[in-house]
């Protein structure tokens, strides 16, 4: 239909030169996040949300999500709709779930991921929602794509180490860092393990570089079936929001001390949650909890 190429000449312009809600915050849709299909999304699993602490919502917050998963299916439901009622288990606090800027280049998509409340994970993007008033927080998959490649069901590896810059967003803003882990998001897909050696880890960790992101090789269900497919399986997947870690006053330029020390009682936290609940959430370990890198 030529009359439409206009029309779509128009969006793509737009959205590549002149769109910037991305970065300022996304283009949240209540009703779209509230659907009741969401709250049958979270219970095809099902999906229990475990609060420790209540939040001021005169505060801001990072919540710090792990593990990552496949495809983090956890960090959607909890804070990109209300499957899991989070606004009225948190009343006052406003979550934006984070994601690569990759994903807002892709047409139509894009507007999809922002009726979630999704926005860009950028410094900006960070720092424009941290300031926008009490209670706006963010949602941070801390250990990324890289940390998917270890998502192996039984087991818990956390790609922490090396993550300073959302430590340092909490110091600069003020913002109180909330440690969320949920168990069971490792048991929806098998993971096939790839030698760090092979050419198949060489490809991923291209794809990585060049797209910002990569997907481990992993297998779910079908619609029909339960041995192969891209749907996650059906296992139990707990949340536990653990309690703030509060920042008493905004630093502006945080020494590399600052960020380790503080990021030595955020990984004092997870694994605090961890031994917590270790033995009801995740009985079937076959090992412990470990930060690799």
């Amino acid at each position: 239909m030529p009359y439409l190429w206009p029309l779509i000449i128009i969006y793509l312009l737009w959205i590549l030169m002149l769109d910037q809600a991305p970065e300022r915050g996304g283009r949240r849709v209540e009703w779209w996040r509230n659907w009741k299909g969401w709250r049958h999304f979270a219970q095809y699993f099902p999906m229990t949300l475990i609060k420790e602490a209540d939040l001021d919502p005169s505060k801001n917050y990072i919540f710090g999500y792990h593990p990552h998963g496949v495809l983090s299916m956890g960090a959607l439901c909890t804070f990109g709709t209300e499957g899991l009622n989070f606004t009225k288990r948190f009343p006052g606090i406003k979550p934006r779930l984070l994601t690569l800027q990759t994903n807002f280049q892709i047409p139509f998509y894009r507007d999809y991921v922002m009726a979630h409340g999704i926005a860009s994970v950028s410094k900006a993007s960070c720092e424009h929602i941290l300031q926008s008033g009490p209670g706006n927080s963010i949602a941070i998959v801390v250990g990324g794509a890289q940390e998917s490649l270890s998502s192996k069901p039984g087991t818990l590896d956390l790609t922490l180490k090396k993550r300073l810059g959302f430590i340092k967003l909490a110091l600069v803003n003020g913002a109180s860092l909330v440690p969320t882990l949920a168990f069971g998001e490792n048991e929806l897909y098998e993971v096939y393990t790839v030698p760090k050696k092979s050419k198949t880890y060489e490809i991923q960790q291209l794809v990585k570089r060049l797209c910002g992101f990569t997907l481990p090789m992993f297998n779910g269900r079908g619609i029909f079936n339960y041995g192969i497919g891209f749907l996650p399986r059906r296992k139990p997947v707990f949340i536990v929001i653990g309690k703030p870690i509060h920042i008493e006053k905004a630093v502006p330029n945080p020494t590399i001390e600052q960020l380790k020390e503080l990021q030595s009682k955020y990984i004092d936290e997870v694994m605090e949650i961890w031994e917590r609940y270790k033995d009801k959430y995740a009985p079937g370990r076959t090992r412990e909890l470990q930060i690799i890198e």
